[in-house]
């Protein structure tokens, strides 16, 4: 046999290796194969977007975004041993980029965030709010969001995308049609292992960048070596730290305590078992209060883990924590060599091929409400969905609470 056939058959029998299995039935230690590196990829569709434009709108550093969302993913990977997820703090990241705000404004809504969920962690009362918030509650986040990821998916297949030079052919629209065959293909390659979906679409993706895309000049790259500095953007005044309290922090609060935390939690014991025994609320609301304080320092985004990009890494094929790893490894690599020229790199990947990433996570994530079994429970579900399409998750999550407690309470009845 040759070199390169042997080489094939090793790679081949290491995917299909049965792993030392934990009783949560997935791999004690960390694994590094195309697999895991599937699902590395996955939460690239709710990272990019956001974190791009805060980049090219807002004015936030390219290389401390990307270091400090590498470190997280890294540190955080490393501590509860099962791939967790590292995202933008929505409502902050959507008012920000609305209102035009300053990376100073940005980073000092970091600091009140880290400095209230750290306090939430760290006193126990994180612990205290979860034990009286009802599942249904915790199931309703999940479907809302979840029904939030697959309708920004579709939007990402049907609006124009500012990326690519060809935006038609015969007349159709090439993000429908991306968005189209992307799905496609990631259904028949999704429990495929020698072909994993997120692999196939995101380089195909990258690769229709680049013959579709806006011309792509390689001198633009200029590699060099560019490290986050303290304070990037100046000490933030006092008036920056006033002002983001009720514009960015306290819309923000309700959807990290639901989602990030609460719904986190769930999803990490509901897919990795006993493996996930870190995962408690205190230590996630602990991870994101030392992240987003460091965050601070170092000019990055308000960060949270999300139940999407729990999601998202999960339904294509992370399983160990070599995943988190990877993606963070990448995100380093391309914030210390690139600096804000990494901007280039990941603008061929094309913004339906980010939708199709969402399309599945989002369905995984709405399809946990599965176990919902008495119609009170569904009905504080299906209710959240619909004040979240109105208004906003964090809304959903305070409203899906007092009512659950009133049917309870049977002071009303459906």
């Amino acid at each position: 046999m040759s070199s390169g056939k042997a080489r094939q058959a090793e790679d081949l029998m290491a995917d299909k290796a049965p792993e030392q299995k934990a009783p949560g039935g997935v791999p004690q230690r960390m694994v590094f194969n195309r697999v895991e590196f599937s699902g590395a990829l996955g939460d690239l569709g709710t990272l990019l977007p956001l974190g791009i434009a805060m980049i090219v709108l807002n004015g936030l550093h390219a290389n401390s975004v990307m270091v400090m969302i590498g470190l997280v993913y890294i540190v955080a990977g490393s501590y509860f041993r099962v791939p967790i997820s590292v995202e933008p703090m929505k409502v902050i990241g959507a008012i920000s980029i609305a209102m035009g705000l300053s990376p100073a404004q940005i980073s000092s809504a970091a600091l009140w965030m880290g400095i209230f969920t750290l306090f939430l962690g760290s006193t126990g009362l994180i612990h205290v709010i979860g034990r009286y918030t009802p599942k249904s509650t915790i199931r309703g986040v999940q479907l809302a969001g979840g029904v939030a990821l697959m309708i920004k998916a579709v939007e990402f297949m049907i609006r124009k995308d500012p990326n690519l030079a060809v935006p038609t052919i015969g007349g159709i629209g090439v993000g429908l049609l991306l968005g189209i065959a992307g799905v496609l293909v990631t259904f028949l390659l999704l429990d495929n292992k020698k072909v994993p979906a997120a692999v196939f679409i995101v380089g195909g993706g990258m690769l229709v960048g680049l013959l579709l895309g806006k011309p792509f000049r390689v001198e633009d790259l200029t590699p060099g070596l560019y490290l986050p500095q303290l304070f990037p953007y100046g000490a933030p005044s006092w008036e920056d730290f006033l002002f983001v309290i009720p514009v960015l922090v306290i819309p923000q609060i309700p959807m990290t305590i639901g989602n990030a935390i609460f719904s986190s939690s769930d999803m990490l014991k509901n897919y990795y078992g006993e493996r996930s025994s870190r995962c408690t609320y205190g230590a996630l609301a602990n991870s994101q209060g030392l992240a987003d304080i460091v965050s601070f320092f170092f000019g990055g985004l308000p960060m949270c883990h999300g139940a999407s990009g729990i999601a998202c890494h999960y339904v294509f094929g992370a399983r160990t924590n070599g995943s988190n790893l990877m993606i963070g490894l990448i995100f380093i690599a391309l914030g210390v060599f690139f600096g804000q020229n990494a901007l280039t790199i990941l603008n061929l990947l094309p913004r339906s091929i980010l939708g199709v990433l969402l399309l599945f996570a989002g369905a995984q994530l709405a399809l946990m409400i599965g176990d919902l079994k008495e119609k009170k429970d569904l009905f504080v579900a299906v209710s959240m969905l619909v004040i979240s399409l109105a208004l906003n998750l964090g809304v959903a999550f305070i409203c899906g609470i007092l009512l659950a407690y009133a049917l309870k309470s049977d002071k009303m009845k459906i």
